[in-house]
């Protein structure tokens, strides 16, 4: 299946509602699930992720969990299932299988989890029996998924004593971090980090009702469709001016794009501003899961750039920097790499879309929002198994075509 996307014919005036953060909501299931008396999440995200999240912790009576695609659940539940009575076997989809889990289990068994491999060593799935675990000092490479930190703080008031995680070197995607510290203090849990040390006191979760706001990541395409149309306004309801979310760094990001924003009583006001951008640089540590979404509007607009810190995009839904570099080498676009953890590219290339072209979306759901965009330049774009986004952002389609973009399924 695929879908061809064609440009709207007119101006782009919207108010779009833009799902619930699901890193949002996957914290707080874990912390509901962990607490004594249960509590209200509202506005809980849709996305497949969550979904399967949530599904798995009200189904705990089953012996395998099969979480699918959804890397969050699979990392948070290791950890949450370590602490619950009963043994399990969590697995997830052939892609799952592939992305290493060694530092998350390594890390759980020093503390005394009971996890074996059930097949392929350091990879999911895995056997996990649920037991007491015992807090002892916790040293981490920064470099490792900010998941596999998340995880294990979340649980840590559980332990029997208070606990202290070290983190060394440079630290990818440390606003994630900031999220679950920031969360857990809303429920009560006292956690500190200093330097390169985060404290976490013995405790609870208190039950508090919460909100969960929209996500910054899903408004980045309409940031995108913002900076390559001509004409265009568009209200994104629900977005917060003090967010949790690193991601809402898109407001700086994108101004230098020609995307002015303003917050209004729903949310953010986005419109087209008379900017050219010469060069752009930007180190994307904190917030990876933008850099598709820039590294597609940059190429729209001839935009010259070194985008940095992407050490983690490799072992993603796919390796993200391969997937960006095959597909727009399709559309005449050659993009260099350096080191793994960088792409540039000298800004001398127009997009050229080869008669029947698709672009693979290598089962990865910012795949196919971040390249959808790219109708407004080359007036149309073909994205093979539209359904991905179901992960994040499962009205995306709906979206783009109640904002004036044609939308046809094959």
């Amino acid at each position: 299946m695929s879908v061809k996307i064609t440009a709207p014919n007119k101006e782009i005036k919207t108010f779009r509602s833009l799902p619930a953060s699901k890193s949002l909501s996957n914290r707080a299931l874990i912390i509901r699930a962990l607490c004594k008396e249960s509590f209200k999440i509202k506005n809980l995200s849709t996305s497949d992720d969550t979904s399967i999240l949530a599904a798995s912790l009200k189904n705990l009576n089953n012996q395998i969990i099969d979480v699918g695609a959804a890397g969050t659940a699979m990392r948070f539940l290791t950890a949450y299932l370590s602490l619950v009575p009963g043994e399990r076997i969590i697995t997830g989809s052939k892609r799952m299988k592939q992305r290493p889990i060694h530092e998350l289990v390594k890390i759980l068994r020093e503390l005394g989890a009971n996890i074996e491999y059930f097949e392929k060593e350091d990879y999911p799935p895995l056997k996990i029996t649920g037991n007491d675990l015992t807090a002892k000092p916790v040293n981490v490479k920064g470099n490792i998924s900010s998941q596999y930190i998340s995880a294990l703080l979340m649980i840590a008031p559980y332990l029997n004593a208070d606990f202290t995680l070290t983190i060394k070197d440079k630290i990818l995607s440390k606003d994630y971090i900031w999220m679950t510290i920031k969360l857990m203090q809303k429920f009560g849990i006292d956690i500190e980090w200093n330097s390169d040390k985060i404290y976490v006191k013995k405790g609870e979760y208190k039950p508090e009702e919460i909100i969960i706001e929209a996500d910054w990541s899903s408004a980045s395409y309409w940031f995108e469709i913002v900076s390559l149309s001509e004409n265009a306004m568009i209200e994104l309801t629900g977005l917060k001016r003090n967010s949790l979310q690193g991601d809402s760094v898109l407001t700086d990001l994108y101004k230098t794009l020609g995307v002015d924003s303003a917050f209004t009583n729903f949310g953010l006001r986005i419109k087209n501003i008379p900017i050219t951008c010469k060069f752009f640089e930007y180190d994307f540590t904190d917030c990876p899961d933008l850099a598709q979404t820039l590294t597609a509007t940059l190429i729209a607009k001839k935009t010259p750039f070194k985008l940095t810190g992407l050490d983690n995009l490799s072992i993603k839904e796919t390796d993200r920097i391969k997937a960006l570099v095959i597909e727009f080498e399709k559309l005449g676009i050659h993009i260099k790499t350096e080191s793994n953890n960088s792409i540039f590219w000298d800004g001398n290339e127009n997009i050229k879309v080869p008669e029947n072209h698709f672009v693979e979306t290598y089962e990865d759901h910012r795949m196919a929002l971040a390249f959808a965009p790219l109708s407004i330049i080359t007036k149309n774009m073909e994205i093979k198994n539209p359904e991905v986004v179901t992960k994040s952002y499962p009205d995306y389609w709906n979206n783009l075509e109640e904002a004036g973009f044609g939308i046809s399924c094959k």
